[in-house]
């Protein structure tokens, strides 16, 4: 544990279940104060069940839909006035609809663009002044590989990830000087169920776990104030070897 992380107050979207939940949770166990969201009522409230057994009144959450201007405002605002400020924000919330560009509906693009990127950047918007009268704080993105590397079916999800990490990268230079650092991770595969209903995949052990992206938060957020690492790559060591 760190103690540079006690107290801080932590703004988590997406944190009811995979990687948001891993961060949350790790976030937790590093002394800090989490404010989660998530789109189902019941899963969050099982989840912040979960949480406070290991964090107690440190956490809080509410339902929000991230595509949502007004749901961002509103998830930003409740955080700062419950625990009195927001020093981190981890844009985790993402969707992933997987189709080749003539059979993606213009719904099914709507939904990753507003989703992936314009909430990451509405999140932000609510974010950055809220900081900047904390005299800072830190913005952790959750891109992906898909980010760098494009495939094919994912013409929506690639658009959404690059977007992503330009928003990242340009952000990173207007508020480096108030003390907001920001950067932005790619995780490879990881063994969630994203993409799928809870329980719907067998575990595969080769994957990246949540655990390893919470780990690279906090750790980035220990480096030195002289130090960004803004963009991180992650990758499973040891992946299936190709046939």
């Amino acid at each position: 544990m760190t103690n540079k992380l006690k107290d801080k107050v932590a703004v988590v979207t997406g944190g009811s279940r995979g990687i948001g939940y891993s961060i949350a949770e790790r976030l937790l166990q590093e002394g800090a104060k989490v404010y989660i969201c998530a789109r189902d009522a019941k899963i969050l409230r099982q989840s912040l069940e979960k949480l406070r057994e290991r964090g107690g009144n440190r956490v809080e959450g509410m339902v929000a839909d991230v595509g949502r201007y007004e749901d961002c405002r509103k998830l930003l605002k409740a955080a700062g006035e419950h625990f009195g400020g927001i020093d981190i924000l981890v844009n985790n919330a993402g969707i992933g609809i997987m189709k080749p560009v003539d059979q993606l509906t213009p719904a099914d693009w709507d939904a990753t663009i507003q989703t992936n990127l314009s909430g990451v950047f509405y999140c932000c918007h609510e974010a950055i002044p809220m900081m900047r009268q904390r005299g800072g704080g830190y913005i952790f993105n959750i891109s992906s590989l898909a980010g760098v590397n494009p495939f094919p079916g994912g013409g929506a999800y690639n658009a959404s990830k690059f977007g992503v990490n330009g928003f990242s990268e340009a952000m990173m230079q207007e508020v480096r000087y108030d003390g907001i650092r920001i950067s932005y991770i790619m995780p490879g595969s990881v063994d969630t169920d994203f993409g799928g209903a809870p329980g719907s995949r067998p575990q595969q052990s080769w994957k990246l776990s949540g655990e390893d992206i919470a780990k690279a938060v906090v750790d980035l957020y220990t480096f030195p104030l002289t130090a960004l690492a803004s963009r991180i790559e992650m990758r499973p060591s040891q992946p299936p070897r190709k046939k």
